[in-house]
């Protein structure tokens, strides 16, 4: 069997339509369902029932879609120890980090990377979910945590404080409101914070970006909670004494255990650890 046909099933097994498994493939939903229809036309099994909600596997499907995980578990493991293998300091490197890094100290770290290394080709994936490095999703990760997966290892370069901030003109009114992460960043420092610090709080608006609530108190919305490397250099906020955090985050810089031999990884991991290290006055408050 075609192990492409079998990427095929475990995608519409995965998603449960084939709009979903189309898009985690890159092709048409058209494609998804010739490429269905042949393999059980050449199984001569059903694979899936079309229902209204979408494709439900039969027990044939269930079989074939169990095999089909084992093996592409296996391959992924297998492209990942051959990554980890490389030598070279070329190619292309995946990072993914927070939106609020990318915005503020990353960028001139990139630069210079770049400069020491002209070989390696960054690509950056912006996200404030933690991307699967199992999978090779990204191949670094440089964002904060409390403590990162067993499978991952890393430096904690540096401790990220936080503080409230507002903007000069709100700070004047008697009666504030808070700006408050959403659900997609419920386990931030700044959202613990707030549930335990200040649970009963008026609330003038959430996001689900710190980038996000940064940009509403500077505009005078309320008060927000921010890492004080995002919030100190802003233009137009002002750090309050009070009410004081006293709780901080960890900055990591993590990769996955069969990747940390690779050259660019170890390279990218060891140029970006000390170049944060440089920054723990900031990081740190």
């Amino acid at each position: 069997m075609d192990w492409n046909d079998l990427r095929y099933v475990l995608a519409v097994g995965m998603a449960g339509t084939l709009a979903g498994a189309a898009r985690a493939l890159g092709v048409n939903h058209t494609t998804v369902l010739r490429r269905i229809a042949a393999l059980e036309a050449k199984s001569g099994v059903r694979l899936f029932e079309r229902l209204p909600g979408g494709y439900v596997p039969t027990e044939a499907g269930e079989a074939l879609l169990e095999t089909a995980r084992r093996i592409d578990t296996a391959v992924v493991d297998l492209e990942r120890r051959m990554a980890g293998q490389d030598l070279r300091l070329s190619g292309g490197l995946r990072v993914t980090t927070t939106d609020t890094l990318m915005a503020s100290l990353l960028p001139p770290i990139l630069a210079a990377f770049r400069a020491a290394h002209p070989g390696i080709i960054v690509e950056v994936a912006v996200t404030n979910t933690v991307l699967n490095l199992t999978r090779r999703d990204a191949d670094v990760a440089i964002r904060p945590a409390d403590d990162p997966l067993p499978a991952l290892v890393g430096r904690r370069v540096a401790s990220i404080a936080f503080a409230v901030y507002g903007s000069p003109d709100y700070l004047k009114q008697k009666d504030r409101a808070w700006l408050a992460p959403d659900d997609s960043l419920a386990d931030t420092l700044a959202a613990r914070w707030m549930r335990e610090a200040l649970p009963e709080v008026t609330v003038a608006a959430r996001a689900s970006s710190l980038l996000a609530l940064r940009e509403l108190a500077a505009a005078g919305l309320g008060l927000a909670v921010l890492p004080r490397y995002l919030g100190d250099p802003t233009p137009g906020l002002v750090r309050l004494n009070t009410p004081r955090i006293t709780s901080t985050s960890g900055l990591w810089v993590l990769t996955h255990e069969d990747l940390r031999r690779t050259a660019r990884v170890r390279a990218f991991t060891e140029f970006v650890a000390q170049a944060f290290t440089r920054q723990r006055k900031l990081l740190q408050g």
